[in-house]
């Protein structure tokens, strides 16, 4: 019979859940499941917080999870994660060729400033194992990237104008605004350069005195605008060419 329990750790400045965790074995000796590898983002804050892991290849099918979460003080409420199991429609993740198969666990009603437990149990005939994470909300933030990034050349000049759209995640604009961060680079003869700049507030940015003939590659990253958590994944670069100019 499998015991559900609570434990309670620290929580504070979570960003890769591999913090402490303890084991407990249950019903037959033998090997217990690894204990899940937890990692934790807010993408769209305060309101879309998913925590989740990868179950071990060769796991036994019998192996299940339970997860749970709660804030750190006395008489907390205990409240259950909705889990998403690999490959659901459900799942909020992109679809990946990856053979990695992840667990989501969608955390509901977070409170701003709060610190929080989250309790992942991976259960098997053989044994229990058990990881605590710690986290608050306001350390997690990572928006996703941003999408639509678009590149024109700005008239006859060495110009490109580069624009973009905010994540569709990230659903509280008006409230929590995102600031931006852009990087170009290209090749020359002696060997890849990088530019970067901002942030900006703005989702247009004008690019000058770039050199007519070479191809750069954009890309943009998005972060909240205090500063909160960290800056998203690069958006997928946008491959361009200034045209040399006709005589």
């Amino acid at each position: 019979m499998v015991t559900r329990s609570v434990l309670v750790l620290q929580a504070c400045g979570f960003i890769l859940a591999s913090v402490f965790g303890s084991q407990s074995a249950s019903g037959s000796t033998g090997a217990a499941p690894p204990k899940p590898s937890v990692r934790c983002r807010c993408a769209g804050y305060p309101t879309q917080t998913l925590c989740l892991w990868s179950e071990p290849g060769g796991q036994a099918t019998s192996t299940h999870y339970i997860a749970t979460y709660r804030e750190r003080k006395e008489r907390a409420v205990v409240k259950d994660c909705l889990l998403v199991p690999p490959g659901s429609p459900s799942s909020p993740l992109k679809s990946s060729s990856s053979s990695e198969k992840l667990w989501l666990c969608q955390l509901d009603d977070l409170k701003l400033y709060t610190d929080y437990i989250l309790n992942v149990t991976s259960v098997s005939p053989l044994a229990n194992t058990t990881q605590l994470a710690s986290f608050m909300v306001e350390d997690i933030v990572k928006p996703d990237p941003p999408v639509e990034v678009k590149v024109s050349p700005v008239g006859g000049l060495r110009k490109l104008a580069v624009e973009w759209a905010p994540p569709l995640t990230w659903s509280n604009l008006d409230i929590f605004p995102l600031k931006y961060q852009l990087r170009y680079s290209w090749s020359h003869r002696h060997g890849n350069h990088t530019m970067h700049l901002g942030p900006y507030e703005s989702t247009r940015v004008v690019l000058g005195a770039l050199a007519r003939g070479r191809t750069y590659l954009i890309q943009v990253c998005a972060m909240e605008l205090l500063g909160l958590g960290e800056c998203s994944d690069w958006s997928s670069p946008v491959e361009t060419m200034l045209t040399a100019r006709r005589h």
